[in-house]
C-alpha cells in the first residue's frame, strides 16, 4: 500500500520546490581568477539566463591568448535552465501536496540525473572554453591550455582560478538534500542502515574525511621560484630568496612576496583577507620558507632587501641573536613586527 507522507515531510518536500525556485534569481556558481596584476580579483557569476560579473575585463584577457569571448546569448543553456529549473520545482511542490512516496523516489531520481547532465555540460563547456584557441592569438604558449577547473583550484600561467558554486548552487544542493532526508526519513534509513553496518559507515565516513582534507587547502608552502615568480603586492620578479615571503590564502590561493615589507603593505591595504598559513623565507636557509610565528625579525639596513624594507627573518634564535649584536638591533617577533608598522 502507497501510504501518503506526514504532514511535515510534504511541507518539506514543497520548501525544497520553493528554495529551487529562488535559485533562478541569484547566480548559481562563479568563478574566481587572481593575478598579481589585479589584486582584487575579477570574478565570473553564472546565472540560470545569464553570465554576470567581471565579463568585459575577462573578455579582453582571453582575446591575447585566443581563448573566445563570452556572451549569454551563446549559449542555449541560458534559455533552457530557467524552464528546466522552474518545472523541477513546479513538480517538486505539485509531489508535496500529493504526499506519494512514489512519486518521491521519481523526482529524486530525476533530479540527481539532472544534476549529472548538467555538470557533464559544464565540463565539456570549460574543456572548449579553455583549449579551442585562435591560433592567430598575440599570446601563444605552445602546450598550454586555459580549461578552468570544475570545481576547486587550479593554476594557470599567473592567474590562479577558483570554481566554487554560488548562492544558487548550494541552494540546489539543499533543495536536492531536502528530498533525500525526507525520503530517509520516510523509510528509516539511518537507524536502519547504522545497525547493520555500523563499521563500514565508520571506515566510509574517515575515508571520505580524508579525502576532503587532500582536497582542501595546501599544508605546506610552494618553493618560491627565484626569476620566474613574482611578488603579488609590487609585480616585480622574485630574484633574492632570502627576504621571500608566501601567504596561502583561505581559498587555497598561493600568493609570494620578494621581500617582508610587501607582505606588511598587501595587509594594510587589504585587512579582511582570510589567511591559512603565512610563511617567511630564511634568511640563513636556502630558499627555505618558515611559518611566519616560528621565526624571529630582524630590521638592519645592512640587509638591502630588494624593496628595502631590510627586513629579514631567522629560524635559528641562536643565529638571530648573533646578527642582532652585530647590526646593533633588537630581536622582534611577528606580532611585534605588525604592531610597529601599525
Amino acid at each position: 500500500m502507497d501510504q501518503k507522507l506526514s504532514n511535515l515531510h510534504r511541507s518539506l518536500i514543497v520548501v525544497s520546490g520553493l528554495v529551487l525556485l529562488i535559485s533562478i534569481f541569484v547566480p548559481i556558481w562563479r568563478i574566481e581568477l587572481d593575478a598579481p596584476q589585479y589584486p582584487e580579483g575579477l570574478k565570473l557569476q553564472i546565472f540560470a539566463n545569464k553570465i554576470g560579473g567581471d565579463v568585459d575585463i575577462i573578455n579582453g584577457l582571453n582575446h591575447y591568448i585566443g581563448m573566445d569571448t563570452l556572451h549569454t546569448e551563446n549559449f542555449i543553456e541560458f534559455t533552457l535552465l530557467p524552464y528546466i529549473i522552474s518545472a523541477f520545482a513546479v513538480i517538486f511542490i505539485f509531489v508535496g501536496f500529493l504526499g506519494r512516496p512514489k512519486y518521491l523516489v521519481f523526482i529524486i531520481l530525476l533530479f540527481i540525473l539532472f544534476g549529472v547532465v548538467s555538470m557533464i555540460d559544464f565540463y565539456r563547456w570549460n574543456y572548449n572554453y579553455g583549449h579551442n584557441l585562435d591560433p592567430n592569438a598575440a599570446i601563444i604558449v605552445p602546450g598550454m591550455a586555459y580549461q578552468p577547473p570544475l570545481i576547486g583550484y587550479k593554476k594557470l600561467l599567473n592567474f590562479g582560478a577558483y570554481s566554487v558554486p554560488d548562492i544558487g548552487g548550494w541552494l540546489i544542493i539543499l533543495s536536492g538534500l531536502m528530498l533525500v532526508s525526507v525520503y530517509g526519513s520516510y523509510k528509516n534509513w539511518a537507524s536502519k542502515i547504522f545497525r547493520k553496518r555500523e563499521p563500514k559507515i565508520k571506515l566510509i565516513g574517515l575515508l571520505c574525511f580524508a579525502v576532503l582534507q587532500s582536497c582542501g587547502v595546501p599544508e605546506s608552502p610552494e618553493p618560491i621560484l627565484l626569476h620566474a615568480d613574482m611578488c603579488h603586492f609590487c609585480k616585480m620578479k622574485i630574484s633574492d630568496a632570502k627576504f621571500g615571503a608566501e601567504i596561502i590564502t583561505a581559498k587555497g590561493r598561493i600568493q609570494k612576496y620578494d621581500d617582508i615589507a610587501c607582505v606588511l603593505e598587501e595587509i594594510k591595504e587589504q585587512p579582511d583577507i582570510e589567511i591559512a598559513s603565512f610563511w617567511v623565507s630564511d634568511y640563513l636557509g636556502e630558499n627555505e620558507l618558515v611559518k611566519v610565528t616560528d621565526a624571529f625579525f630582524l630590521i638592519a639596513e645592512d640587509f638591502r632587501s630588494p624593496m628595502r624594507g631590510d627586513i629579514a627573518a631567522f629560524k635559528s634564535e641562536v643565529e638571530v641573536n648573533n646578527y642582532a649584536k652585530k647590526f646593533n638591533t633588537k630581536v622582534l617577533s611577528w606580532e611585534e613586527l605588525l604592531m610597529m608598522e601599525r
